[in-house]
């Protein structure tokens, strides 16, 4: 089973660079995006219902802001899907879409950012908190559990380049890093980790600024975490870098099933 993830900050916009094709031609069984800034109505039907494929959107209430949409491919397992994880106040800004693939649960979830305010700081600690709770719960119903997403937070200094310049800034602070700690600590495997060990310089999101993408100065904040029953299932987790259209490049995880 191959899922790829990837915030594409725009899905017009990506579309219109021809940036998605790689996708329709791909192998993949199942795409996460996040940050789409669009409702399905807004959208033609090469996005809404490409051909092979069906498309699970969450839309924000708040127009050209936040969305997720998972792509299933015809044939893959696929016994429902929800819009959502529960609480008003999260499930408002579309951050959320889970499908049932029968053998595990795949939750697509764009993650709040901080940085914009203290406000938006509680709002995300808040976040994190409210769905741990409810991936905890799933896991005690017996279920296996995929999360994927734009986790808007880099857990060690290993992923990003300037961690010390950052160390103040929302995306690295340690009440956020913490909470990817926890969720570690209490089961959960960070994918490409599992994989791939302590690689350096494996980034996710650049800064449209300064040139940091073609000089390397990123991010790693988007990830695959899965439970501890699924660690012997990890096939591989990869980075695509050298796929464009974002200022965050896509990443995949393979399960043996």
């Amino acid at each position: 089973m191959k899922i790829a993830s990837w915030n594409v900050n725009g899905i017009r916009a990506v579309q219109r660079k021809g940036a998605l094709d790689w996708i329709w031609e791909s192998d993949l069984d199942m795409v996460c995006l996040q940050e789409t800034k669009a409702r399905p109505d807004q959208l033609d039907p090469a996005l809404t219902a490409p051909r092979g494929w069906s498309a699970h959107w969450a839309a924000a209430e708040q127009a050209g802001y936040s969305g997720v949409v998972t792509y299933v491919r015809d044939g893959a397992p696929l016994a429902g899907a929800r819009i959502g994880f529960g609480p008003r106040r999260f499930d408002a800004e579309g951050r959320v879409v889970v499908t049932d693939h029968e053998r595990f649960l795949l939750y697509n979830v764009y993650f709040p950012n901080g940085k914009a305010s203290d406000e938006r700081l509680r709002y995300k600690l808040d976040f994190y908190a409210a769905i741990r709770r409810h991936l905890t719960a799933r896991l005690k119903e017996g279920r296996d559990v995929v999360v994927c997403g734009d986790v808007n937070t880099a857990h060690r200094e290993i992923d990003l380049a300037r961690p010390k310049e950052n160390e103040a800034i929302s995306g690295f602070l340690p009440q956020e890093r913490a909470w990817i700690t926890r969720l570690l600590a209490g089961g959960w495997i960070d994918t490409f980790r599992a994989v791939h060990g302590d690689v350096t310089e494996a980034y996710t999101w650049w800064s449209f600024r300064s040139g940091a993408r073609l000089k390397n100065i990123g991010w790693r904040i988007d990830y695959f975490f899965v439970n501890e029953a699924l660690r012997g299932r990890i096939a591989d987790a990869w980075i695509r870098p050298d796929v464009m259209g974002s200022d965050h490049c896509p990443l995949g995880l393979e399960l043996r099933l």
